[in-house]
């Protein structure tokens, strides 16, 4: 069995899910597409490292007044040192937690996309963004206007003088919105200080983060960029600002936990096996023995012999027996021995240990246990894979082995509805309405199955689909 990178659009057959990185090349739903402005987003989905970025953003969260259940985490497949917020995701790239040396970092990242949720900013600045629209439409009316004056008139300057107009209120409106989301990241990273500081934590990784976006500027030549064309503050006037503010925290030279520290190297080295070319090179740089054995072990079950990476998985588990996750790397290694029961009872270990009912750890064993070609497992893997795509229904595969379960068992409607929404959340609309309207023909008309066929029938998104 092949694990896999795994592609929004995909041959309806069965798949194999890596443990670890499912990497979702999406024409995602309209709400992701909106927050990566219009751009298609490579999301990951894993259990360890979302279970990760949970813990650093769970007491940052609390001080700021938000619900963590209300905020998604999703994790985007991108080298480059950047995390965003929509109003009820935080988007983070594998490459903040890569580039980053310390928890802590990471942290600093999160406390200022938290202040952003906090302070509602992405609804203000569509607020500002409709009156900046609204400047530029101005402008460009009386612009017209100027020209056709001058055209009737015969006075060709006057024509020059309404299309200068028109281009010069487009560009103050523009000027304005970038004046005040540099105002907001400005107000962001002082209230990233203050949560810092209530949760106990150090300032001092928010500095190490804006020194290197400083850096990674000036090599690209931005240092002299002209800062009112800019979306952001110039990394190093915002350093300027908070520096002293940073300097200033109780906390400013705590470092992180020695059990956090390795979390975080876990999730670097998986990130590394998974993504980078060099792995093996990222790896030896990691400096927990047990994250360099783990990306070992991932190497070892990518590239080569899965034999050799069942025995580095056992070996790990007998050094961690309580870390959920190298269970779950011993259960793809049993995948990949078509050892599919084995498999199924080693990411249930994983489930359980892990607590979150993590819908990509129930998408591996219902995938095992629907292998394994039972029908009293595939009746499992529905009871697995219901339960947890009802906390999370953004996983497109584990609706797609949910539809395989029910076939199985011979619920076609509910089979098609299953294959709905995996398409849904793919991102391919069209094409789930179309086994939406299936599902539908095959149950009674008012049953729950057909309402919910109907939901999507009916969806209509905001953004047009690509």
């Amino acid at each position: 069995m092949m694990s896999s990178f795994i592609s929004s659009r995909l041959p309806r057959r069965l798949t194999t899910l890596a443990a670890g990185l499912a990497i979702l090349t999406a024409s995602l739903p309209t709400p992701l597409v909106a927050a990566g402005s219009g751009r298609n987003l490579n999301v990951v989905r894993d259990a360890e490292i979302e279970s990760l970025i949970a813990a650093y953003s769970r007491p940052i969260f609390k001080v700021a007044g938000i619900d963590p259940r209300r905020v998604r985490i999703v994790l985007v497949n991108n080298p480059s040192l950047n995390a965003f917020v929509d109003g009820k995701r935080l988007f983070m790239n594998t490459g903040t937690i890569m580039q980053a040396a310390t928890p802590n970092e990471v942290i600093g990242v999160i406390a200022h996309e938290a202040a952003h949720l906090a302070g509602g900013h992405l609804h203000r600045l569509r607020d500002q963004a409709r009156g900046a629209q609204t400047m530029a439409v101005i402008a460009s009316i009386l612009g017209a206007g100027a020209a056709a004056a001058g055209a009737l008139s015969g006075t060709g300057g006057l024509a020059g003088v309404g299309a200068g107009l028109g281009a010069g209120g487009v560009e103050a409106s523009r000027r304005t919105l970038l004046s005040y989301q540099r105002s907001e990241e400005l107000t962001a990273d002082r209230a990233a200080l203050d949560y810092l500081r209530k949760t106990g934590q150090s300032p001092r990784g928010m500095l190490t983060t804006f020194e290197r976006m400083s850096r990674g500027m000036g090599l690209a030549g931005i240092r002299s960029a002209d800062p009112y064309q800019m979306s952001h503050p110039l990394p190093q006037d915002r350093l300027q600002a908070l520096r002293t503010l940073a300097s200033q925290s109780p906390h400013f030279t705590k470092t992180d936990t020695p059990d956090l520290m390795e979390r975080h190297e876990l999730a670097r080295a998986k990130i590394a096996a998974y993504t980078s070319r060099s792995a093996g090179r990222v790896a030896s740089r990691l400096k927990s023995p047990l994250a360099r054995d783990y990306a070992s072990a991932m190497t070892e079950l990518l590239h080569g012999n899965p034999r050799r990476a069942l025995q580095k998985a056992d070996a790990l588990v007998k050094k961690r027996p309580r870390y959920a996750y190298f269970h779950e790397v011993r259960g793809d290694a049993l995948m990949r021995l078509n050892r599919a029961a084995d498999a199924a009872a080693a990411y249930g270990k994983a489930r359980k240990m892990d607590g979150s009912n993590s819908s990509v750890l129930a998408s591996l064993q219902g995938q095992a246990l629907i292998a394994s070609g039972q029908r009293d497992a595939a009746r499992q893997a529905i009871t697995i894979l219901e339960a947890a795509l009802r906390n999370d229904p953004e996983t497109p595969i584990g609706w797609r082995f949910l539809a395989q379960a029910y076939g199985i068992g011979g619920d076609i409607a509910a089979a098609e509805l299953a294959s709905a929404n995996e398409l849904f959340y793919s991102g391919q609309i069209r094409q789930a309405k179309i086994f939406a309207a299936r599902a539908q023909t095959k149950t009674p008309r008012g049953s729950p199955i057909w309402l919910k066929a109907q939901d999507i029938v009916q969806y209509k998104p905001i953004v047009k689909e690509r």
